[in-house]
């Protein structure tokens, strides 16, 4: 059974206005719907305020005197102001919800090439948002005006798959932001990479403060410095990028540095100073270690973010600022508020969006990627081509994995080995001598680092004297062994990466830290009754 036609749009409040016999020399939108030879229209729904209910009562009658089989109904809205978009799509809102379409017997066009410019982009959206289960209808005047002439018609069905093109662009810019945010690394771990998809999402559709924590050397820096750089090529940000060590701000300094003074604010005050907030007017503030700022800091701050308006120090009149703030910090901030030592309100402020940046240890695929990547680098700054040999490759990417590589400085630390490597490489090759000297290196400078060992607690501290009797001798000594490896661990994958370090490698997929915790659960424990 063929569906009929039916079409819902304004009435052109002046294209469709005419009287007179002369009417019929003009092109007039609405009524050139059923001129069209080719076009066989079953209903018309025609909207219209109730100023303009004249023209609807000329635009029937024309239609009923070319087109006598079209129905035409006219629809009064309610609508106050044409030019408000919120009055405007409220209004249509109502009618669709109202509205008996019938997707099985009739077809709907929407017809989007009268009314206001408002009008075209609401009825433009709630066809978008299937409110309209229909395709749009935009008309064109003839090239050549005359009596009768119709002009031409288009459909556009915003389903049709040749528009998959445009989200393929859309998709397209999307990953390249992504690989921005990366600097090309082509990073395997899996966790890292959804946050990163995340990140670039939320960096290109939002202005809110953002929150980077992790350890020291774990990127928050460099990945602040790449938001930067991605929001000024999507022209979202006119600025500099302005990076602040919190730890390094003391005193009047802090305040002085952050938010400017004014002549004579203090001892040594020779001159107005802007600081830091204002230089980053239009662009991007990373304030890096924000936990280490002072109480009278962060209540400044959290104006600046707020109102955009601070006071500088010794002066009696606002500045204005409009940046964006992005937070690092390796400090647990909750901690520090329960601590009395951060501000709940400014934590709340800058809480909205929270990314963890695992530190190297809890990414060891991404080891491997971050070498290429920091090998040319080297090159390009060097002017040199520098490669491992096989064999020195594979030695040490294997030391690098394993639970004996603490990577306490994180990424730090691997720029550091992979520069002093790259220098000591002979005619650019990095040879297993060079590896095993390295490798000697990092393990003397991680041993000077490596703190106390927690004392171990014992089975029956842990489980209890009855349920250790439970327990078979093979047993005991197996889960004290793996309980000290916990105690010496800083989180469960870390304790999962030593305890299956060996089976780990046969594995597509490793998960340690879910191994851990089931063989924790056969004992009925889990990671903070043991870490406790």
């Amino acid at each position: 059974m063929k569906k009929k036609t039916v079409i819902l749009g304004f009435v052109g409040a002046q294209l469709d206005k005419g009287g007179g016999t002369n009417r019929w020399e003009r092109w007039r939108p609405t009524v050139a719907l059923a001129q069209h030879e080719d076009l066989l229209i079953d209903r018309l729904e025609l909207f219209y305020n109730g100023s303009y209910g004249y023209v609807v009562e000329q635009v029937k009658d024309d239609i009923a005197a070319t087109s006598p089989h079209t129905q035409v109904r006219a629809h009064a809205l309610p609508i106050e102001d044409a030019w408000d978009f919120e009055d405007v799509y409220s209004c249509l809102y109502d009618f669709a919800r109202n509205y008996p379409f019938d997707t099985e017997r009739e077809e709907y066009w929407v017809h989007i090439t009268t009314g206001t410019h408002v009008a075209q982009i609401c009825l433009f959206l709630m066809t978008e948002a299937r409110y309209f289960p229909g395709c749009l209808l935009q008309t064109s005047p003839p090239r050549r005006p005359g009596p009768g002439a119709p002009g031409s018609y288009a459909l556009i069905d915003l389903d049709l798959s040749r528009y998959d093109q445009i989200a393929q662009r859309f998709s397209n810019a999307q990953q390249e932001g992504v690989t921005l945010l990366k600097s090309g690394i082509a990073t395997r771990n899996p966790q890292f990479n959804l946050m990163i998809d995340e990140i670039e999402h939320v960096a290109v559709r939002s202005r809110a403060p953002m929150l980077f924590m992790g350890p020291t050397g774990a990127g928050k820096s460099f990945l602040a410095r790449r938001v930067f750089e991605l929001k000024k090529a999507r022209h979202q940000l006119g600025g500099p990028f302005v990076d602040v060590n919190c730890a390094t701000l003391h005193g009047d300094g802090a305040g002085s540095t952050l938010f400017g003074h004014v002549k004579g604010a203090f001892t040594g005050a020779a001159s107005d100073r802007p600081g830091l907030l204002r230089t980053a007017h239009k662009g991007l503030l990373f304030l890096d270690e924000i936990g280490e700022l002072g109480l009278d800091e962060q209540a400044m701050l959290l104006k600046a973010v707020e109102e955009k308006r601070f006071l500088p120090m010794g002066g009696d009149h606002e500045v204005h600022s409009d940046f964006q703030l992005i937070a690092g910090t390796n400090r647990d901030l909750a901690e520090e508020v329960a601590a009395g030592r951060f501000r709940e309100d400014l934590y709340a402020r800058i809480n909205l969006w929270t990314y963890a940046l695992p530190g190297l240890a809890e990414r060891p695929e991404d080891i491997e990627p971050n070498i290429d990547y920091l090998l040319a680098q080297f090159g390009a700054e060097t002017g040199s081509v520098v490669r491992f040999n096989k064999e020195a490759r594979e030695q040490f990417m294997r030391y690098a994995a394993s639970p004996d590589a603490q990577w306490n400085g994180n990424f730090r630390d691997l720029s550091a080995a992979v520069t002093r490597m790259a220098t000591l490489a002979e005619a650019g090759r990095i040879t297993a001598a060079v590896v095993s000297a390295e490798i000697s290196r990092l393990r003397r400078q991680w041993r000077t680092l490596i703190p106390s060992a927690s004392p171990s607690r014992t089975l029956e501290q842990v489980l209890g004297d009855d349920a250790v009797q439970q327990l078979d001798l093979f047993d005991r000594l197996q889960l004290q062994a793996v309980l000290d490896v916990c105690r010496q661990s800083k989180n469960m994958s870390d304790a999962g990466r030593k305890l299956f370090a060996v089976s780990r490698e046969s594995k597509a997929k490793p998960n340690d830290a879910d191994r851990l915790r089931k063989y924790l659960a056969r004992f009925n424990l889990d990671w903070e009754q043991i870490t406790e």
